[in-house]
């Protein structure tokens, strides 16, 4: 699976990666995540995760070639 960041991700995570098939879905990613590098916690617990252009929540079942797209809050005006 490949994985996509944006925006303040990127101080944690290389912009792209692959990660393991082996997980099993969103919520498992994101403890994936978590092990690599826990001072992203608190950015990752606000994100919203999209597969394939597509948000999904964190019951989504991942497969083995997916395109993850993790996207923080933004603020603007």
């Amino acid at each position: 699976m490949e994985v996509e960041v944006f925006a303040l991700l990127k101080d944690y995570f290389d912009k792209k990666f692959i990660v393991p098939a082996r997980l099993s879905d969103i919520e498992s990613l994101k403890q994936h995540l978590l092990d690599l590098n826990p001072a992203a916690e608190q950015v990752l617990s606000s994100c919203r995760f999209a597969v394939e252009d597509e948000f999904v929540d964190h019951n989504y079942q991942l497969k083995e070639n997916d395109y993850i797209c993790i996207i923080p809050p933004s603020s603007g005006g």
